[in-house]
């Protein structure tokens, strides 16, 4: 599955580039090199962490990303996350778009869209801007979708301001007056 979104998202850009080879037979193919100089360019805004990659804590990235791999902590970024169909994330999201193939145990803020495949599974809330759910998807939770999620994913994914108690600034110690 891994392969086949790989694929899907090179094939996209070698339309753009290039009219299909007729010789492909409908075949999927791996890249070869020759669109490797082209596929600089795409690695350098899609990212993947394969089905042997575990990690925990804070995943922060900037363009695209796919994981195969199992993650647990926090994914935040303002690019669009793909979930594998290997992948296992215990995980809160907040991104621009999700689409998950694979496992979520955790909430999922997006300010765009939520897609849940066949097969995908989530446990846990989801507010979207715009959700879909395909027959043979798992989707335990409540979901908040439309304008109103649009603002609160925008809201949530603004940064925080530090807790800081107030009365404490310099000129309000001592009474010095």
């Amino acid at each position: 599955m891994l392969k086949q979104i790989i694929n899907q998202d090179s094939s996209e850009a070698s339309k753009k580039e290039a009219a299909p080879s007729p010789l492909s037979g409908g075949k999927t193919e791996t890249p070869k090199p020759a669109s490797a100089s082209s596929g600089f360019k795409m690695s350098a805004s899609k990212n993947i962490l394969s089905s042997d990659v575990e990690i925990k804590g804070t995943l922060k990235f900037a363009n695209d990303l796919i994981i195969d791999g199992r993650i647990e902590g926090e994914i935040n970024s303002d690019g669009d996350l793909t979930v594998g169909e290997n992948a296992n994330l215990q995980a809160d999201i907040r991104t621009r778009s999700v689409t998950v193939f694979g496992k979520v145990h955790g909430n999922i803020i997006v300010s765009d869209r939520c897609e849940l495949k066949q097969n995908a599974e989530l446990h846990g809330d989801v507010t979207a801007g715009k959700l879909a759910i395909e027959e043979g998807a798992t989707f335990m939770g409540s979901s908040t979708v439309g304008a109103a999620a649009k603002a609160k994913a925008a809201q949530a994914s603004a940064p925080k301001a530090e807790n800081k108690p107030q009365g404490n600034a310099p000129e309000n110690q001592g009474g010095g007056n």
